[in-house]
């Protein structure tokens, strides 16, 4: 199945695009998506804490599978005061 990832802020940065397509089985999560995308954006894979994810608008969890899901957005952590 065809997955669309959209990339916010400096994740944006560090993959050098905002949003772009994955194959994944449907048997996928976000978790595993997440390892695809890192494969593919290697500046990724140094970022000290996951970042937040989004499948069709809606947060979720790492588990989440992404069967029927067509979009996921991953958002760095931000803190606020």
């Amino acid at each position: 199945m065809i997955v669309r990832v959209l990339y916010f802020a400096s994740l944006k940065d560090r993959a050098g695009a905002s949003e772009e397509a994955f194959e994944v089985p449907e048997t996928s999560d976000v978790s595993g998506l997440w390892e695809a995308v890192q494969e593919r954006h290697p500046r990724l894979r140094d970022m000290t804490t996951r970042p937040l994810a989004a499948c069709d608008m809606t947060f979720a969890s790492w588990d989440r599978p992404l069967s029927g899901v067509l979009e996921v957005a991953f958002l760095p952590p931000v803190s606020g005061g």
